[in-house]
């Protein structure tokens, strides 16, 4: 074999290298092995053990789709290090962004509870289909019209009504009405 040779089944070997991807069994192992030792590093790094392990453990997500990168460079330890860094620096950056969104707005209202009417209701409307749940929705809390229901849902104005009717009957078996239970006592 001449030396051109050589060198040109070096060039093969290189390009079979790159296009090889981790099998499943060598990303295993790599992750089983160095898995601590990423999050721990990571953890000094941001100063938060939860917050480490997140980011560490989607970088894990993000190089199994780069196995081939990760096989290619040489580097996975260095690559999964480096991915999971950013993840750290993006989420600060989304956090400061909210953060400051909720400073120049001031705080939230504090909520109030749910008056039992509320509960009840939303227990009700549960035991709808999902079609009647919106039908009924859309005409009682958003005050829309029949033929506006048809045109946003593509239901026609029929089956809009029937889907009314039997909402409503079905409402009126799950609510309890107090004016039922005063009828046959009055």
């Amino acid at each position: 074999m001449s030396t051109g040779d050589r060198s040109s089944g070096v060039d093969v070997a290189k390009t079979d290298r790159k296009e090889c991807a981790l099998t499943v069994e060598e990303f295993e192992e790599f992750y089983a092995s160095s898995v601590r030792r990423l999050t721990s590093q990571l953890y000094l790094m941001v100063g938060d053990l939860h917050e480490a392990q997140d980011v560490v453990q989607e970088a894990f997500v993000r190089g199994w789709s780069h196995r081939a990168q990760l096989a290619r460079d040489g580097a996975p330890e260095a690559w999964v290090r480096t991915v999971a860094w950013r993840l750290a620096v993006s989420r600060w950056r989304r956090r400061r962004r909210s953060d400051e969104a909720w400073q120049r707005h001031g705080p939230p209202i504090p909520g109030r509870e749910p008056d039992p009417g509320s509960v009840a209701l939303v227990a009700a409307l549960r035991q709808l289909s999902p079609r009647q749940r919106r039908t009924v929705t859309l005409h009682y809390v958003c005050d829309l019209s029949v033929e506006q229901i048809a045109a946003e849902t593509g239901l026609s104005t029929g089956t809009v009504k029937t889907h009314l009717v039997r909402g409503r009957a079905a409402l009126t078996r799950h609510l309890d009405n107090p004016y039922a239970k005063e009828a046959p006592g009055a």
